[in-house]
């Protein structure tokens, strides 16, 4: 049972994650073909080694650890040649001295941890494996550099001709899952039930990956468009949405209490009142709203982007006027936090949308809160 149970879920998680398999296979062949036939390097290890390890990292991080493992080469390249000339080749005071000098060379010089390792096994291999003739070590740093680069060119094909079309879709889907997750507090609350509250607040708590996603895809598309010469105009509209990433990550910490509040709200004797769930539900909307908006004025539609931050700005709102009618003398701790966090989960939506300034956003939203309906 748990063999049969495993395969369709390996089969489902390689049907996800084709494109990397297929990314990292093509590239690590093709550095090894360019590497043989383009140099003449008859053992080019580097370049197929220096291609996955560069696919290996994050998208939006290939090109600066491109660099670092072209670094890394050639500082373990260097200290292997001297040490081999020093105490001779395949002895173990040669592979400690190698190892030490390396990493301590390595660590001094501030590099990374990638750096790090690969100056590390580029040494050991020239002294373990590789004759300790001068003559390959030149070829060493060209296949790290054969590699480096189709890895950096593979990662970039795919998103060559929309740049930000990930970044675009990230945004869509973030916005989409906060307001799923508003959407599921709104029914716990209309139905005063403990387990969705409680359901809704463990998703809650995931919620933070979401942003953590989107902060990736942002430094994607900068590292595809600063590769991308026709369309690196695009740069200063991406710095643009970096701020509303802060505020994202502000509404989502925000909901996340919010979620809380709500599971203490419906433990309580008394039922949520009304208009609450409306409230949130309303909220939801301003969300969706919101990641419309800033999808738009990532593609470039900018009167389209303008219509949803109107949208997105007249439904928070409502929604903090519906809650601030519920804010009355003798209400609960829980219900004033549930309110309390409506409100500034809508100042971070509007912060985020730009739609006015933040002075003007704090004075429209107080007022909405304790102004009439």
């Amino acid at each position: 049972m748990a063999r049969r149970g495993w395969f369709p879920e390996a089969a489902g998680r390689l049907r996800r994650g084709w494109l990397p398999v297929v990314e990292a296979t093509l590239a690590a062949t093709l550095a090894w073909v360019l590497a043989t036939r383009l140099v003449g390097h008859p053992q080019p290890f580097f370049a197929p080694a220096a291609a996955l390890i560069v696919l290996g990292q994050a998208r939006g991080q290939r090109i600066r650890r491109a660099v670092e493992v072209l670094l890394g080469v050639a500082a373990g390249v260097l200290v292997a040649d001297l040490v081999v000339q020093a105490l001779g080749p395949r002895t173990t005071w040669t592979v400690f001295t190698v190892i030490l000098l390396t990493v301590a060379l390595a660590v001094a010089l501030g590099a990374s941890s990638v750096s790090v390792v690969q100056a590390a096994v580029s040494a050991l291999y020239l002294v373990v494996v590789a004759p300790p003739t001068g003559s390959l070590i030149p070829f060493r740093f060209v296949d790290a550099l054969i590699g480096g680069a189709v890895a950096v060119v593979a990662s970039q094909l795919i998103d060559a001709r929309r740049p930000l079309a990930p970044l675009v879709a990230e945004f869509r889907n973030t916005f989409q899952e906060l307001a799923g997750l508003l959407d599921e507090i709104a029914v716990a609350l209309d139905r005063g039930d403990e387990a969705a509250a409680l359901a809704a607040l463990e998703r809650a708590r995931q919620a933070d990956a979401g942003v953590e996603r989107l902060r990736g895809a942002v430094l994607a598309a900068g590292e595809a468009l600063r590769l991308n010469l026709r369309r690196r105009r695009h740069i200063g509209r991406l710095r643009s949405v970096e701020g509303s990433i802060r505020q994202i990550d502000y509404a989502v910490r925000n909901v996340r209490v919010l979620a809380r509040a709500a599971v203490t709200l419906v433990r309580g004797p008394a039922p949520a009142p009304p208009d609450l769930g409306a409230a949130v539900r309303t909220l939801a909307e301003a969300v969706r709203a919101a990641g419309d908006a800033l999808a738009a004025d990532l593609g470039g539609q900018d009167d389209v982007a303008d219509r949803h931050a109107e949208r997105a700005d007249e439904a928070a709102l409502a929604a903090v006027r519906v809650a601030g009618r519920l804010f009355t003398p003798g209400q609960t701790l829980p219900l004033a936090m549930i309110i309390g966090q409506l409100r500034a989960t809508a100042i971070d939506l509007l912060r985020g949308v730009g739609v006015d300034d933040d002075a003007t956003v704090l004075g429209r939203v107080d007022a909405a809160v304790t102004g009439p309906a």
